[in-house]
């Protein structure tokens, strides 16, 4: 037979075939096709000796993205880079590599311990006609994994968990972190680019040490979370004079896990509602941050001063209280309440793997529920400068460990209280020559005249006590 006839009568089969498929959809009511579908896939499944998962991108009502999906789309990549002849990419970390993924309707294989298996991507096009404002796509993507049936074991028990862990470390380790910051219920970023390192923080060796310990130890203790039953979570509070080092602590912090910031500015929240909706929206690996929450709403000791705000209501002209609407404007209503349930009620145990840093310069202002142990578990204080936090900002800014002007540095510091932030501008270069003697000098000048103005204040205000007992004798 000539290889025109061939394709003519290959043509002719597949044609009939169409027909045949198109009058048993017309022809046969649903629930008999559905019967005869039902046994023909189990006749099929007698001489087909392969076992095939289905893993779909969206889980549940197409709320969330599937975890599954995500860890097996990284793991592939690599390997859909080598095999796949159709890719798909995007940008990467630091927007300057790209990342490979394989296109639709692509197949890959791969041997784990002596078993052949296959990875295809795929893609189902929805025919619903629904309009919205805001309308989902109507493409539904999966990966479907294929495997001879005598590995089931061995591919559902070993390989699978093996392609989780081993997808969220790729995940993890080529992902751009991110800054967010949120307007109104909204989160929006720009890349976390922040230089602190723990290395460069201006902090006694103890107490840094501390801190890693207990940060690295929580990002590894999922397992002991479980156990114990709470939410992967774990609170820290940073107080302390303004200069001293709270916002590079945190970005220190995000240097060494990896984890993305989420900068919450609670005056942009309308409501508690609000409140969870940004919490749920937060991803794991994360610090959520609330800088200055003395500063950022009246949650220092409402319920203190509730009775009293009732009774001057009581006592005020109907006629010179705003109108409703006015009321409803005004600002957050975010309540102490709603805080208190963001850190640690039920909903905080939406995700995992995240801290919730508060920083303050004047923690005697918060209320005690706010940041008791359990919602804030670690407080640190960061305080004034010392010779030791000294030595780090003179290696970071001056390059140098030692020098004859060190002594008399260490002497006025355990007299004067400065602030790490001043040190350090007095470390800025002052002239081209880099001459650290400048600097160091400048600092010198400056703790002298600090002390000085320190004494007088102490001798002024000792002449006024001593004024104020002579004249009540």
């Amino acid at each position: 037979m000539k290889s025109g006839e061939m394709f003519a009568s290959a043509g002719s089969i597949i044609a009939s075939l169409m027909f045949v498929w198109a009058m048993f959809q017309q022809c046969f009511p649903y629930p008999l096709r559905n019967q005869i579908e039902k046994y023909s896939q189990r006749l099929v499944t007698l001489v087909y000796p392969y076992v095939q998962i289905t893993f779909h991108e969206f889980t549940g009502e197409r709320f969330m993205r599937s975890e599954a999906y995500s860890a097996i789309e990284n793991y592939l990549s690599p390997r859909a880079s080598t095999q796949a002849k159709r890719l798909k990419a995007d940008i990467g970390k630091n927007n300057q590599s790209l990342v490979l993924s394989m296109d639709d309707h692509e197949e890959v294989a791969e041997e784990f311990r002596g078993a052949k298996l296959w990875w295809a991507s795929g893609k189902n096009n929805s025919k619903s006609e629904s309009r919205s404002f805001n309308p989902l796509t109507d493409e539904k993507r999966y990966y479907k994994l294929t495997f001879h049936k005598r590995h089931r074991d061995l591919i559902v028990e070993t390989y699978l968990n093996y392609v989780m862990k081993e997808g969220k470390a790729i995940r993890v380790k080529n992902r751009q972190r991110k800054l967010y910051t949120n307007n109104g219920s909204y989160w929006s970023h720009v890349a976390l680019e922040h230089p602190a390192t723990f290395k460069t923080l201006a902090m006694e060796p103890e107490k840094k040490g501390e801190i890693i310990d207990d940060l690295i130890t929580f990002s590894k203790a999922e397992e002991f979370f479980k156990r114990i039953g709470r939410a992967w979570k774990r609170g820290y509070l940073l107080y302390g004079p303004p200069g001293t080092g709270k916002s590079t602590m945190i970005g220190a912090m995000a240097n060494l896990l990896s984890y993305d910031i989420y900068d919450l500015e609670l005056t942009a929240v309308r409501d508690n509602t609000e409140l969870r909706k940004l919490l749920i929206e937060t991803s794991s690996k994360s610090i959520i941050v609330i800088e200055d929450i003395d500063c950022s709403l009246d949650l220092t000791g409402q319920r203190r001063k509730k009775v009293k705000r009732e009774d001057e209501e009581e006592n005020t002209d109907q006629r010179q209280r705003p109108a409703a609407g006015e009321r409803e404007g005004r600002g957050s209503q975010v309540t102490l309440s709603g805080l208190l349930n963001f850190i640690d009620g039920l909903w905080s145990a939406c995700g995992g793997e995240r801290l919730i840093v508060f920083t303050t310069n004047q923690i005697e202002k918060l209320d005690p529920a706010l940041i008791r142990k359990g919602r804030m578990d670690k407080h640190i204080e960061l305080s004034y400068c010392s010779f030791e936090a000294f030595k780090v900002l003179a290696e970071n800014y001056l390059r140098i460990e030692s020098h004859r002007l060190f002594p008399r540095i260490g002497e006025l510091l355990r007299d004067v209280k400065i602030t790490p932030a001043d040190v350090a501008e007095h470390l800025m270069p002052k002239s081209a020559s880099g001459d650290s003697e400048i600097q160091l000098q400048s600092l010198i000048e400056a703790l002298e005249t600090t002390r000085e103005e320190e004494a007088r204040k102490i001798e002024a205000l000792g002449k006024q006590e001593a004024d104020q007992t002579q004249h009540g004798s």
